[in-house]
């Protein structure tokens, strides 16, 4: 219950910075159009540094099974997310950006400063699994949906910032190399970032719509249903199935993990790649605040679900 209550009380916090995004756009002191800039110092600047900084952890035995643990969960859990919106998109009629925000979730901006705030510091490690397979999989898979467009190079992919940093990242853990306090709180800060300004972008993006129109978008409240709702519900069942649960002694708590960061609201980066790379940002933004206002009934339910099936 004390989870569930955390989980809300974060949940209604980057609500609330995104509705200090929608309030600069309405009284003229910015425009929908200037958070652009925000959005391109979030996916190059912030997201890299998150996933730098997830992996500045002491390397024992212990710890890179649970890694590979969550890393394998997070892969099996993202293939089944992928094959299934492709199988549905058609007699569901989901498009591009549906599918993007149906597959990817916002597990740093959330799942982060919850797993520090519930299970301490040194459990935010195992988010880095989850991350980091989300990173490879969005800057292709998600990135190619969302500008329809198949031309992801292996150079693209690995000059990529955010894959950079994710190399970085594991060869820091596997030589139990720390950064220095400098560097390292300098990463830290511009990493902490990343959920308000993407937040902050999110609510700039809508400030010129009509939220009257926002809530009438039933198709929104159907995207929701499975990103928040569908899949987390058969991801725990996976899970029970697999009795992966078995395979580490700490794997409950890990593969919690692993399912809060798939409940959690639509990826951030799903509207700043759409207003990146010319998609549609403004659709895709509403589709975010609506996951964020719903999840903070249905993360809570998903964590209690998995507690009592688990």
């Amino acid at each position: 219950m004390e989870l569930s209550l955390l989980l809300g009380k974060q949940i209604i916090a980057l609500f609330l910075i995104g509705v200090v995004g929608y309030a600069i756009v309405k009284i003229n002191l910015l425009h929908t159009e200037d958070s652009q800039v925000l959005s391109k110092i979030c996916v190059y600047v912030c997201s890299p540094c998150v996933t730098v900084e997830a992996f500045q952890i002491e390397c024992t035995a212990s710890k890179v099974k649970g890694l590979l643990l969550a890393m394998a969960a997070a892969a099996v859990l993202h293939f089944v997310y992928i094959s299934l919106t492709k199988i549905l998109s058609r007699p569901l009629g989901f498009n591009s950006v549906e599918r993007a925000s149906i597959v990817y979730s916002n597990a740093g901006n959330l799942v982060i400063p919850l797993v520090a705030a519930t299970f301490g510091t040194e459990w935010v490690f195992y988010t880095s699994a989850y991350i980091a397979v989300q990173t490879v999989l969005i800057w292709t898979h998600g990135k190619a949906l969302i500008c329809h467009s198949e031309d992801n190079s292996l150079k693209k992919i690995i000059m990529n910032p955010n894959i950079i940093a994710m190399i970085i990242g594991a060869v820091l853990f596997a030589a139990n190399i720390s950064l220095p306090d400098i560097v390292g709180t300098t990463v830290s800060s511009l990493g902490s970032m990343i959920g308000p300004v993407s937040m902050l972008v999110i609510g700039m993006l809508i400030g010129n719509v009509d939220l009257k129109w926002v809530f009438r978008q039933k198709r929104v409240y159907f995207v929701c249903l499975f990103r928040l709702v569908v899949l987390p519900v058969i991801s725990i069942f996976l899970i029970k199935i697999s009795g992966a649960a078995r395979l580490h002694p700490e794997a409950g708590t890990i593969l919690l993990i692993v399912v809060i960061a798939g409940a959690s609201s639509v990826a951030a980066m799903v509207t700043q790649l759409a207003q990146v790379f010319g998609g549609d940002a403004k659709y895709a933004s509403v589709i975010n605040v609506m996951s964020v206002i719903f999840c903070v009934v249905t993360m809570p339910l998903i964590v209690l679900l998995y507690d009592f099936i688990l």
